[in-house]
């Protein structure tokens, strides 16, 4: 029987491991923006083009590569980070694998120009496909200038595989902010199309977050500092208000490098309990540094998983430094007033007192006792009206709220019928034949008007002009999304500008939209639009507005048009679901509140 057995060509073996590092066009950012600060940068510079599919360029102005050393940047396993196995255990760089470039590398063309600073000339660099093409003498500026072009153009079935170029972008984006945030003191910048995106300074961490997620966020932060003798803790959380329901602002990173761990993510959110509503995840820029010999990042070549020698202990230290740090900022209360009653049987057997009264027998510590008169009225002595006729006052009292009921009514006498009955908190009672149904109006008014109305139509939505314009800080990602939606929201009723830097101009809003609801509709607008196309854009608005609308709508209600959205409900088959799997309503369990009778 013959072999079947053999070697793989360099090329195919190369293009199968590029799946591991090269995934999408984010990952070539990651790579080259890492290798760009290994190289001892100080400023670089992203160029982005089609969301990286046709163009991912870094400029960077580090130490740069000799003529031997360009060439040799990509082959498999070379790298100028490690030397020996031991190295391993004490990495200091962001890149050490050696396997980077050359991945990239045989997923496209890639073009380096490259000088050091003492030689007088550089060089230029060309790969096409894994396939070595030339090599000439170039004049270039100092440090190194990557560009890779035309991803996956010898891979088609990865390269179809991409998302739409919003999606890839926000990816490239991503990639781009944990760079940056790890590295304050270096300049980036990304451009996109030819359009900047991002042109951060150098400066401090604050600085840096507040450049990168805008000015809003900064009176949110709440500083946190631990030094202890084998870890440091930095950075910053934001106070409750600062949460969100979709992740994206929990950054962490250890040794300058951003990784991923649910375990201490789940740290943050404990020292939060009780703080945020359910669903919430709060919002944090934490930073650890320990000893590289205390952390291994060897386990996945992406370098965002990495294992802890004391996970437990820094699980510990994040929650405590956090919980201390919301308790200094008055967030949340630092000390536990509600006393344990075993503590005082504890305290009173460790430290019994010497002496007890005046018998001087020994004894255990007693609390001070406050005794109160609780006859004394001072209103009796200045009125002079004595014991007796206080006791008169008083039967006199008690028998007129045995003849008569009270008076006081909470709800209108026409919220009070057989079968509908409002409830303090805004739901309702409703005697549906022999069951009893608490409604949610809002949701059933939402659900009725998804069912009988058509989608949302350009030119048709009237707005009415505020007396004082709204203005709205956005971030670099917010200022993105307002650009790809702009065109649209005249036709919905909005009248925007933007003014200086990235301040957006509310002028005009469209009809049924309060003043005080603007602010929190254009925050959920941002925070859950990610890029959408046209038509899923129209719908995203038209879901969100029927929720402004039910909620502002049934704040208040009055019983008639109550009964009336009942009548068109039922005409619907009175569905107990939204689409999103939530109730309209569910039957009150009247038989179980009889037994507790």
């Amino acid at each position: 029987m013959s072999d079947i057995i053999q070697l793989l060509p360099d090329h195919v073996a190369n293009q199968i491991a590029a799946g591991e590092v090269v995934q999408r066009p984010a990952s070539i950012v990651k790579e080259l923006l890492e290798n760009a600060i290994d190289a001892d940068s100080t400023k670089i510079e992203l160029i982005i083009r089609d969301a990286g599919k046709n163009l991912i360029q870094v400029v960077d102005d580090g130490k740069g590569m000799s003529e031997t050393d360009a060439r040799m940047a990509f082959e498999r396993h070379a790298t100028s980070k490690i030397r020996g196995t031991e190295d391993i255990f004490k990495i200091s760089t962001k890149g050490f694998r050696g396997e980077a470039l050359a991945s990239i590398a045989a997923v496209s063309q890639v073009e380096l120009r490259t000088k050091q600073k003492d030689s007088t000339i550089g060089t230029n660099i060309y790969i096409e496909g894994g396939v070595f093409q030339f090599q000439d003498p170039a004049q270039t500026a100092e440090g190194s200038n990557f560009l890779v072009k035309n991803l996956f153009y010898n891979v088609p079935a990865r390269r179809k595989f991409l998302k739409n170029n919003n999606i890839e972008f926000r990816h490239v984006i991503d990639e781009f902010q944990r760079v940056a945030l790890a590295h304050e003191s270096l300049e980036f910048s990304l451009f996109h199309d030819d359009e900047a995106v991002f042109r951060l300074r150098k400066g401090s961490q604050m600085q840096r977050i507040v450049d990168i997620f805008g000015r809003k966020l900064q009176p949110q932060l709440i500083p946190i500092k631990e030094d202890i003798i084998w870890c440091k803790l930095h950075g910053f959380v934001a106070k409750p208000e600062g949460s969100k329901k979709t992740r994206g602002e929990q950054f962490l990173f250890v040794n300058g490098r951003y990784f991923k761990s649910p375990y201490f993510n789940k740290a943050v959110q404990e020292a939060f309990e009780g703080l945020l509503l359910p669903g919430y995840i709060p919002t944090f820029f934490l930073f650890l540094e320990l000893d590289p010999e205390k952390i291994d990042v060897n386990i996945h070549p992406q370098k965002t998983e990495v294992k802890f020698e004391d996970e437990h202990l820094i699980f510990a230290l994040l929650r405590s430094t956090i919980k201390r740090a919301l308790g200094i900022y008055n967030v949340s209360p630092s000390l536990d007033f509600e006393r344990d009653p075993e503590l005082d049987a504890i305290m009173q057997k460790t430290f019994p007192s010497k002496s007890n009264g005046s018998s001087g027998g020994s004894g255990f510590l007693k609390m001070p006792e406050i005794i109160v008169d609780k006859d004394y009225n001072p209103f009796l002595e200045e009125r002079g009206v004595n014991q007796t006729e206080m006791q008169n006052l008083t039967e006199m009292y008690h028998q007129n709220i045995a003849a008569e009921p009270s008076k006081i009514n909470l709800f209108e006498d026409e919220d009070f019928d057989e079968d509908l009955m409002r409830l303090p908190n805004g739901y309702w009672l409703f005697n549906k034949g022999d069951r009893t149904l608490m409604l949610d109006l809002g949701r059933m008014h939402r659900l009725w008007t998804s069912e009988n109305t058509k989608p949302i139509k350009r030119g048709t939505t009237n707005s009415h002009a505020l007396l004082f314009s709204l203005e709205y800080h956005m971030n670099e990602i917010e200022k993105n999304k307002y650009k790809s939606i702009k065109k649209y929201l005249p036709e919905l009723g909005f009248e925007t500008s933007v003014a200086h830097e990235n301040v957006l101009r509310i002028e005009a809003v469209p009809e049924g939209l309060k003043e005080t609801q603007v602010m929190k509709f254009l925050e959920n607008l941002f925070e859950i639009l990610e890029y959408k196309s046209e038509e899923e854009f129209m719908q995203f608005y038209q879901n969100q507005w029927s929720k402004m609308q039910s909620k502002s709508r049934f704040d208040f209600i009055y019983k008639k048009d109550a009964e009336q959205l009942i009548k068109d409900f039922t005409a619907l088959g009175f569905p107990e679901f939204l689409p999103n799997g939530k109730r309209c309503f569910f039957e009150v369990p009247f038989n179980d509140f009889k037994n507790k009778f």
